[in-house]
């Protein structure tokens, strides 16, 4: 892989070119096949020792595929612990089952520092493939990363860490092993940002390792306003948020698309070991905009679910309602 790139550029442009590289030399129609048998993979059950990127042709295809979305959906999530957090800034990462390291670029785009991250995956060939990635990169919270190989499992160990992510890898462990990882990273971590799928499987894990981080000590900093149950009555709904996703040719001759994004559907929670002031509410749907009022979704720290109406004689509000987006906290902090 030959990737130039400028130290300028952002991480998220560094990314774009660097898995437009990947491709080179691989066959289109191998990779989309490789794509679709893992997308299968994942949508079944996989048992803990069987690590789903067998080899370099897997981990390339997969990561093309797959690495943009997970960059913008765990972006998202450490950006709601910025900004809950503002002054607070992570010298350490541990990114569990990182795989090719697509939270680590997050991370180093959130913070833009060089933070000391360990990547930590079964998978040799999505390691291998990430500090080939990580290396081209020209970032520094990337080119000094090490990539280590554990079982994540029952039997990880994590050094103590100020930030801890595990996105993506908990609907591949047994339910064992899920409570074992999380209940590690809360015991490793300052911050720990679990991201899942969003979907109401993804969402029912997410919970789960919510309450998991609740009952260790640390105090829920986003999406949520508050550390309580969740006022969404199980089997109703689920709480999920979407994170725009820029298509690359490999995502339109998978998906036989032929939009230019997509966006990605993701659950997530952020919790903390140190103070942080979370959001007296949060948006949890599309705010819909109707003439002369916006109508807002909200969870809210006391109220639980609740539908807010914005009209303009609420003078600046309406205009900051008309500008929320899915996701936001409200109202917008001045």
């Amino acid at each position: 892989m030959n990737v130039s790139l400028s130290p300028s550029d952002s991480v998220s442009e560094a990314l774009r070119d660097a898995l437009a590289g990947l491709l080179d030399g691989l066959p289109p129609t191998k990779a989309a096949q490789a794509v679709d048998r893992l997308i299968a993979s994942y949508r079944g059950t996989t048992p803990t020792d069987a690590p789903v990127l067998r080899d370099r042709s897997d981990v390339v295809a997969y990561a093309a595929y797959r690495m943009p979305a997970t960059f913008e959906a765990v972006r998202a999530a450490v950006g709601a612990l910025r900004d809950v957090a503002p002054e607070w800034v992570p010298g350490t990462h541990t990114d569990i089952g990182g795989g090719t390291g697509a939270a680590s670029w997050a991370v180093a785009e959130a913070w833009d520092s060089a933070a000391a991250t360990t990547v930590l995956d079964w998978a040799e060939p999505a390691l291998a493939l990430g500090r080939e990635l990580a290396a081209a990169s020209g970032v520094p919270g990337l080119t000094g990363a090490r990539w280590q190989r554990s079982r994540i499992s029952t039997a990880l160990r994590v050094e103590s860490s100020d930030l801890v992510t595990v996105s993506y890898v908990l609907k591949e462990l047994t339910e064992q092993d899920r409570a074992a990882v999380v209940t590690e990273a809360a015991r490793a971590g300052q911050a720990v940002v679990v991201v899942e799928p969003g979907t109401p499987d993804g969402y029912a894990r997410v919970i789960a390792a919510r309450d998991r981080l609740i009952d260790a000590g640390l105090r829920v900093a986003a999406p949520c306003p508050h550390s309580g149950t969740c006022p969404i009555a199980p089997g109703t709904d689920w709480c999920h948020f979407a994170a725009r996703v820029s298509r690359s040719s490999l995502h339109r001759q998978v998906k036989g698309g032929s939009l230019a994004y997509e966006d990605e559907k993701f659950s997530y929670v952020v919790a903390t070991r140190f103070p942080v002031a979370p959001a007296p509410a949060r948006v949890v749907r599309r705010p819909q905009i109707r003439k002369g009022q916006v109508l807002l979704e909200l969870c809210t720290e006391d109220e639980g679910l609740r539908r807010d109406t914005v009209t303009k004689r609420h003078g600046a509000l309406y205009k900051a309602a008309r500008d929320a987006a899915w996701g936001d906290e409200w109202p917008p902090r001045r």
